[in-house]
């Protein structure tokens, strides 16, 4: 009897907490605040509602960016016919006669491009159709068309393709600079081939740089997303919440050449001065302060008596830079663009590469640890305020070498199996005559660092003191090396 009692006192006892427990459960799903409340019925219950700051709230959904985004992201498939020089083999001519030097093949790649007007414009990653012979644009709703390039840039590795169609889907811009660490994102490409994938994550960090090679490309400020990018990723839409295009995707950080976790998209406000430049004239107009600069850090602020870590620190004028006209000098410390604060040299080139030779900006910067404002006229690479005309090869001429250079195509490139390449189109009494060197040479490398875009040519040249390496070929297909001082 007493066992009997016992068993039905706890049975009493359980019935009473359960109950209890689910008039607080109703009790708390009815009356606590939304911004802490969780969905217990939806398929998303791992996220929390969001609030923002606002008294109405809702679920994230990322139904409604997806099926804006999705219709308006493209698979890009290109093809390009390689040469293999097949190595020499004695033996083989003598028995078999002259054995055949070159062997042919085609190179496929594949991407994603993004469409941004009605009429076919589709702005994709430079690195996805460099050297292609043949573009294959694929539609969400699997219309095929052929691409041509309308132009591209190394620098930022964007590229405009178009196809001739009309009234097709296209993003809206966002805007980048109001872009915040923490908000939500979608990732939209094709990885692995895989048409039409959307990934959601959030933005991780914003300005990052020294991602792509080591740095071989001078503009770099790179939104940094935890959304999965995979190889095909490249030239992919992220959009925010409102199916904005904040970025393209372009790269991420991998041991094994596959997602690990880190994905980085070109900001979308540099996107559209690339492009706008692009179809307004072919060709980027960058844009210079003339000066070299450093980021700042603990110690260097103590070195340097800097009572602030924010900013980026003036290292060197250039001669005859739009700096130098403007008055800055050496030791200045840049800590705004146009009142965009500029914390680090990524942020500093983001601002500056949104400009064309000839605009005028205003800079805040910190001299002796009082601030002041200088307005300064931007110039191009020739120190000058001209913008290149769309008839006009991007060319960079420099006396102190003897030399005139123009960046080469990357079809014209493709045809020799190089993916880069600056040649010396005149050639006068300078170091480079010197060495002998000759008219029509095309420099890869310089230091074997590869040369990418013409700017890097300069930099080098302008900045690099000593013992110089420089690598190439001329168009008959004779490789060559030089080495000279500077």
């Amino acid at each position: 009897m007493k066992k009997n009692v016992q068993f039905f006192f706890v049975a009493c006892l359980g019935s009473f907490i359960s109950l209890f427990s689910a008039y607080l459960f109703f009790y708390f799903n009815n009356n606590v605040p939304n911004h802490l409340k969780y969905s217990l019925t939806s398929s998303k219950n791992i996220l929390p509602v969001l609030n923002n700051g606002n008294s109405s709230s809702s679920i994230i959904d990322f139904t409604l960016p997806a099926e804006k985004s999705l219709p308006a992201v493209v698979h890009i498939k290109t093809s390009s016919e390689q040469i293999n020089n097949l190595s020499y083999d004695p033996f083989a001519d003598w028995f078999f006669g002259q054995q055949k030097r070159q062997q042919g093949y085609t190179q496929q790649g594949s991407g994603s491009g993004v469409i941004i007007s009605d009429n076919g414009y589709i702005v994709t990653n430079n690195h996805v159709i460099s050297g292609a012979d043949k573009i294959e644009v694929t539609l969400n709703d699997k219309r095929s068309y052929v691409a041509r390039i309308i132009g591209f840039d190394a620098s930022t590795d964007v590229a405009l393709i178009k196809i001739e169609q009309k009234g097709l889907p296209f993003l809206l811009y966002g805007n980048s600079d109001l872009v915040k660490i923490g908000e939500w994102v979608l990732a939209v490409g094709n990885p692995f081939n895989l048409n039409s994938t959307v990934t959601a994550g959030i933005i991780s960090a914003k300005g990052r740089n020294n991602i792509l090679d080591n740095n071989k490309r001078p503009i770099e400020s790179f939104i940094q997303t935890d959304a999965a990018v995979n190889p095909g990723n490249s030239g992919g839409a992220l959009v925010n919440t409102n199916g904005e295009l904040i970025g393209i995707n372009t790269a991420i950080a991998s041991n094994n050449g596959t997602y690990q976790g880190y994905s980085f998209a070109v900001p979308v406000n540099i996107v559209k001065k690339v492009i706008s430049d692009l179809i307004e004239f072919g060709s980027v107009q960058r844009a210079f302060i003339g000066i070299s600069i450093k980021d700042i850090d603990s110690k260097f602020a103590s070195d340097k008596n800097i009572n602030q870590l924010n900013g980026v620190y003036v290292n060197g004028i250039n001669n005859g830079g739009s700096a130098e006209d403007a008055g800055i000098k050496e030791g200045d410390i840049i800590t705004k663009i146009q009142d965009i604060n500029v914390g680090s040299v990524s942020e500093l080139q983001e601002q500056i590469s949104r400009y064309r030779p000839g605009d005028k900006i205003i800079i805040a910067l910190l001299r002796n640890n009082k601030p002041i404002e200088i307005t300064l006229t931007l110039k191009n690479l020739n120190n000058t305020t001209s913008l290149i005309k769309k008839t006009e090869s991007l060319t960079l001429n420099m006396p102190s070498v003897g030399a005139e250079f123009t960046q080469m195509k990357p079809e014209d490139l493709a045809k020799f199996g190089f993916e880069n390449g600056i040649m010396i189109t005149k050639l006068y009494s300078g170091k480079l005559s010197l060495v002998g060197i000759k008219e029509g040479f095309i420099i890869t490398s310089i230091d074997k660092k590869k040369i990418i875009v013409i700017e890097e040519l300069k930099r080098i040249f302008d900045d690099k003191k000593g013992l110089i390496l420089i690598e190439g070929f001329y168009t008959n297909g004779v490789k060559a090396t030089y080495s000279f001082n500077l």
